[in-house]
């Protein structure tokens, strides 16, 4: 299968301002991509990657006073498969967890495991270890918030998502991943690119989506609180604690979001369309994750 992927992103900033992206396709799928064009910006910039110390891509731009436009279109090949399930992956012991994967289990910005963690003992210190858990744990945070752009708020933690029940993609991650490290269950943040592929088309706008990852059975599974189903067709960005590590967009000044637009579909089911088809969003942000 073939998946055509990309964005444009484009910001205003009242000086010249530094800024670093999170959007180049994570390291692991880079052998996948079939077509790609180079990081355009508008008007054109030099700009240098480096790799954190998660293991994304990081790109560094200086955007200039004014409006600053980046773009990227991509075709990738993925397998079709659905998000890989293993109901027999157990729990390791926290001794016996890799070196790094213990920083999974603290707590982060977003994920105030002090806060959740009698909850999330009294909620689930009865369900069967290991997938059954984690599963009940995705459940539980689908059916305890209400899905809606309108309620993004990028301050937003596990512990507010929990008590306001509402949010984005995001906040499901942050509070499933949460739920998880109160478990001793190490949980970490991922975001990327998912089409809707082998599913009835969304009628919202196609956006990134966050979802998040638990170490079972001594490696890293996908699981999505938001739609709850495997997906086919997951690209991954990046992979962090939290929305902390991995925003999409990060400027060290102030700056204004005027255009969002992102695209991810299999390539042979629309042959004639246009390389994006979402919306145009404008916010005041510092930090775009």
């Amino acid at each position: 299968m073939l998946i055509r992927l990309g964005y444009e992103i484009a910001i205003e900033c009242p000086q010249p301002t530094p800024v670093i992206s999170v959007l180049e396709i994570h390291k692991d799928r880079q052998k996948d991509i079939k077509r790609q064009t180079r990081v355009l910006t508008s008007p054109s910039t030099p700009s240098h990657v480096y790799e954190d110390r998660y293991g994304n891509s990081c790109r560094r731009f200086l955007a200039p006073a004014g409006g600053f436009r980046i773009l990227y279109d991509a075709v990738i090949e993925d397998s079709g498969e659905p998000d890989e399930t293993n109901l027999q992956a157990g729990e390791t012991p926290i001794e016996e967890l890799p070196d790094d994967v213990i920083g999974s289990l603290l707590a982060s910005r977003y994920c105030e495991t002090d806060h959740l963690g009698n909850l999330a003992w009294n909620l689930f210190g009865q369900t069967p270890a290991g997938w059954a858990r984690v599963q009940a744990i995705a459940d539980y945070v689908h059916d305890r918030l209400s899905f809606g752009y309108g309620y993004a708020r990028h301050t937003r933690t596990a512990a507010q998502a929990h008590e306001e029940r509402v949010g984005v993609c995001r906040d499901f991650a942050h509070l499933a991943i949460t739920l998880c490290r109160c478990m001793n269950i190490p949980a970490r943040y991922v975001n990327g690119y998912l089409g809707d592929i082998g599913v009835p088309p969304d009628p919202a706008p196609m956006d990134f989506n966050a979802w998040f990852e638990a170490f079972l059975g001594g490696k890293w599974y996908t699981f999505d609180a938001r739609h709850n189903v495997p997906r086919i067709g997951r690209v991954v960005v990046a992979r962090g604690r939290d929305a902390t590590d991995v925003p999409l967009l990060h400027s060290f000044g102030p700056h204004s979001l005027t255009t969002f637009k992102v695209w991810t579909y299999e390539q042979e089911s629309h042959p004639a369309k246009p390389p994006y088809h979402g919306v145009d969003r404008t916010v005041g942000a510092h930090m775009i994750a």
